[in-house]
Parts: structure tokens; sequence; C-alpha cells
């Protein structure tokens, strides 16, 4: 008889740990897979949303990867879109899931199980009250609503964002290329709280600079509403004039039928895994993706830290070894990119609120560069902020933020921090050199060697 596998989730965690096993057992007489997913596509980009509704993505198909025939085909994987699972009776080894569109229910039996349930975008009480025009943006269905929102009559023309994370700034952005007046409201002091305050102003005021009203400090109180339909967002400050609303306000792991289940969630209020993603003390039950914790290289502490190139990762680690292989994810350090119209942010590793958290003593440098030799047409400013222990030198996290060639630099100090490595041993590293592309010292080589001077200073 062969194995049962069920996967909870058909986003990148749990089709990467689907496919994973089926590479490497391809009799089906061997493994059986089944895969849930309660939305109406599989393996997609959700990052690529913003710009699919800004219009730089023509076609939603272009953010799929793989869809469901393509699994089936290739794969030999039974996938059933809108089915949502329900439940899960780990004595009874089986998931109970409500279909969607046909009615009904599903009772599958498992062997093994795959949680990838992913995460939830959080969405006040306010947001809550049936109001038209109020849109997240977490799945490709919640694109195809907005779009069908902002393209019919009467269009609208006054959008507010609600949240100044990487989703919030990035829909802005959308928002402001599709010719509406934008404002963005922001509880925290700055946007970009993935970032040091400091940095996250210099974010700011290039938001202010495209038009983008900011409001920071500010927390959303309500909604106001005219014929059934969003006008306004309600603030201490007064009403915020609003044709249509987009919630930008982070998401968190999606565990209720873990936590149902009895499946243990870590201090991140994620589930917690293994480093081969097994779940504790539940055998044959893995998980993987925006609904598990991480270790944090940097800080040694569990993490929840929804990125789809971990969930990638995790699911290719939980595939390979449910197929018989051995793999493990050795953490993460929250390396992230994004841009604001032509502004770009980095940041990996600790911000200077996270090491005070973890108990290090460091210092903190901010080093000024251009993006190229300042003599080259189009040098543009770039600032590079470093953390390091004292007196160790050990490099705990970077930001930046600048114009072109900025946020991917960021990978240089990822590598570097993956490590290990010492400021004073970033000085020396062989980083590639033209004028078109950077200074004779790269930025990330001048802030190297400010935190040496830092750290000498400090009685290193």
């Amino acid at each position: 008889m062969a194995e049962r596998m069920i996967v909870i989730g058909g986003d990148a965690a749990g089709m990467a740990a689907a496919s994973q096993a089926r590479r490497r057992r391809r009799d089906r007489t061997d493994l059986e897979i089944t895969a849930f997913e309660r939305g109406h596509f599989t393996s997609y980009s959700s990052c690529g949303i913003p710009y699919w509704v800004s219009g730089q993505v023509q076609e939603r198909d272009q953010l799929i990867a793989r869809d469901p025939a393509a699994f089936r085909d290739k794969f030999d994987i039974d996938v059933r879109v809108r089915h949502e699972v329900t439940a899960i009776d780990l004595d009874r080894r089986e998931v109970v899931a409500r279909d969607l569109a046909g009615g009904g229910e599903v009772r599958a039996g498992f062997d093994t199980l795959v949680y990838a349930t992913g995460a939830s975008p959080v969405r006040p009480a306010w947001a809550g009250g049936g109001v038209a025009g109020v849109f997240g943006v977490q799945t490709l269905d919640d694109g195809t609503a907005l779009i069908d929102w902002l393209e019919h009559e009467p269009r609208p023309r006054r959008a507010v964002v609600v949240g100044g994370g990487y989703i919030g700034v990035e829909m802005a952005e959308a928002l402001l290329d599709r010719g509406l007046t934008v404002d963005l409201v922001e509880q925290a002091d700055q946007p970009m709280a993935t970032v040091d305050p400091d940095m996250g102003e210099l974010v700011a005021e290039a938001l202010r600079q495209t038009g983008i009203g900011i409001h920071t400090g500010l927390p959303v109180e309500g909604l106001a509403e005219r014929d059934g339909r969003v006008s306004a967002v309600v603030t201490a400050e007064g009403p915020i004039p609003a044709d249509v609303v987009v919630l930008g306000l982070g998401v968190r792991p999606n565990i209720a039928l873990a936590e149902a289940a009895g499946l243990p969630i870590g201090p991140s209020g994620a589930v917690r895994v293994d480093r081969r993603m097994r779940v504790p003390g539940v055998p044959g039950v893995w998980a993987a993706g925006d609904c598990v914790e991480s270790l944090h290289r940097v800080s040694g502490l569990p993490v929840h830290i929804p990125l789809g190139t971990h969930a990638n990762k995790q699911g290719r680690v939980a595939g390979i070894n449910i197929g018989g292989g051995y793999a493990t994810f050795p953490g993460v350090v929250g390396t992230a990119v994004t841009k604001v119209c032509e502004l770009e942010v980095g940041r990996t590793g600790l911000r200077e609120r996270d090491a005070v958290a973890a108990g290090f003593e460091f210092i903190t440098v901010l080093a000024e560069s251009t993006n190229r030799a300042g003599y080259f047409p189009g040098a543009r400013p770039m600032t590079v902020k470093l953390i390091a222990e004292r007196p160790s030198g050990r490099l705990l996290g970077a930001q930046i933020v600048g114009w072109s060639e900025a946020a991917k630099r960021i990978d240089a100090l990822a590598v570097a921090l993956w490590n290990g490595m010492t400021v004073d041993e970033m000085t020396a590293l062989d980083l590639g050199y033209a004028p078109p592309y950077a200074p004779v010292w790269d930025p990330v080589l001048i802030a190297a060697r400010e935190a040496v001077e830092a750290l000498a200073h400090t009685g290193r």
C-alpha cells in the first residue's frame, strides 16, 4: 500500500515539499501526494502583486510559477484547489477539508503531513465591517479584487494605504503609478520599521518627494462610508479622504489549525520545527514556510520572518527528507530588499533594538557615499549603516538606503554576517570596482572602515 502524503497549502513551501518528495520517490504506487489549497492558484509570487497592480507586470499569470495542471502532469500530485482544510485529526491520521466550489466535505487519511498554511494579513477590527473598497494584498485573489475595484466605475481617485512596511510602501508606489492621489498612514514614528528610525526617516523623505502624503505616529480609528463604499479613513487628526483603502499592516503565522490539532507553537507565535523541518514530538508531521519559526543565526533566538526565499528553501528541505534524503535548514539572518519609487532599501541581521533585546554591546556607524565614482554620470548618494559587536567587532546587522545599485549591496553584507565576519576583516573584502558601478572604496568598505575606527575609539 502506498504511503499517503497530504500537503496543506499550495504555495511556495507546500508545493516545494511535494515536488522534492516526488523527485525522490517517483513511483505513485510507493507515494501518493495530495495537496489542498483554499485559493484558486498554486506556486505564485505574492511579492509580485504590487508590480501587477502598478502595471509593470502585465498579466496575472506571469506571477504563477506552476499551475495545478503542471503539478498533476509533471509530478503526479493531486492538487485540489478551492479546498480549505478545516481540521487535522492526529489520532485518526486524517484531515477534513471543505470543498469551497462544489460544496461538501472531504476526509483524507495521511501517513505524512506537511503543514504549509502560510501567514494571514493583519486585519484590524475597524476593517471588518463589510465596507466596500478595503483590500488586503496577500493572495492573487486579493490582487484580482483590488484591480477590479480600481478599473470599474466610479474609478477611485484617492487611495489610503494603512501601514508603512514593505507591502505598504510598495502598494503606495503602485497606486501612485496608476495615477491615484496616495496617502500612507503609519502608527509608528516612521515607515519601514524593519530598519532603524534614522534610516526609516530617509525612506519617509523619499516618499514625500514623490507626492505621497505621509502621516506617521497616527493610528487609524475607523472608516467612514457613503452608500456602502469607503469614503475616508478616520484618525485622531481627522478624516483622510479615500475611495480605496489598502491594508499593509503585516502578517501573522496562520496557526489556527496547528493549535487546534495540538502542534507545538514556539515563542515567536509560529509553529515550532527542528532543522529538518519536522514538528517535534509529532511523528510524520512536517511544517514549512510563513507559518513556522526559524533560528536567527545572529541573535540565536527563534524568529518569525515570513519571506518567500525562506519558504521555498524550507519546503525543499522538508521534501528532501520526506523523500528519503537528508537536508537541514540552517536558519536566517533576515535579509530583505525593497524599493520606494527609485529609492532602494536593504537590511540584514539585527536592528539596534534587536541587538539590545539579544543582550549585545555594540557600536553603530552611518557611512555616506555614492553608488558610483563621484565623477561618473548618475552618481547618487547612498547611506550604509553597520551595527557591530563591542569589543569583538563582529558584524551584527546592516542597512542600506540609496538609489541605483544600492539594495543588492546588502547581499555582500549578508554573506559577511552569515559567516561571522568582523568589520576589520570586511575592510579587506575584494569587491568589484569600476567607475560606473562603485567608487574605488565601495560604500560597504567605507562603512566597515568607519566601524573599525568607532570600535577603536570605544576601547575595543
